[in-house]
């Protein structure tokens, strides 16, 4: 169902019980790849931006609630145009995100993200690569501050990623 973000079977397996729950993001589909194909099917039902755009909003809807306790400067994400928050944490050999904005299109644009990074493997975020949001056209259709906020979202995520590498 476009909008929600639901727990498929076949990533609900790979995760134990009790191993992560919200505001983390479990994924939608079992691996980043589906998950960018999913999110451009689901964009491709829109003709114009301005829905697509609309639909963008709605996964930032379906986020689960970020913490107010956890908005606190070293989660803020710099670089954004808008106040992002990222956290980040690791359990299974995961590395499992949860993620806020202020505004209403980069809280979608946060789900976006998460919805392809959170719940994989170290290897798996730094082998995406993030020129995915180019081939999805969603860059090219951003101001050119929230394309850099995009960036620095991507430029964290990949950060805790190499860094839970050398843990």
């Amino acid at each position: 169902m476009a909008g929600s973000l639901p727990i498929e079977p076949a990533a609900r397996e790979t995760i134990s019980p009790g191993v992560m729950e919200a505001p983390f993001v479990i994924p939608t589909e079992p691996t980043a790849e589906q998950a960018i194909a999913a999110i451009r099917d689901e964009l491709s039902l829109f003709d114009d931006w301005m829905d697509r755009y609309e639909q963008v909003i709605d996964w930032g809807r379906a986020l689960p609630p970020f913490p107010e306790s956890w908005k606190e400067p070293q989660r803020r994400v710099e670089g954004c145009q808008s106040q992002v928050w990222l956290e980040q944490r690791a359990a299974e050999g995961r590395l499992w995100l949860a993620g806020a904005s202020d505004a209403a299109i980069v809280q979608g644009l946060v789900a976006l993200l998460l919805r392809v990074y959170s719940g994989r493997t170290p290897e798996q975020i730094l082998a995406v690569d993030p020129r995915f949001l180019v081939d999805l056209d969603l860059i090219g259709n951003l101001s050119a501050n929230r394309g850099n906020g995009v960036a620095a979202m991507i430029r964290r995520i990949r950060a805790g990623a190499e860094a839970a590498l050398q843990r």
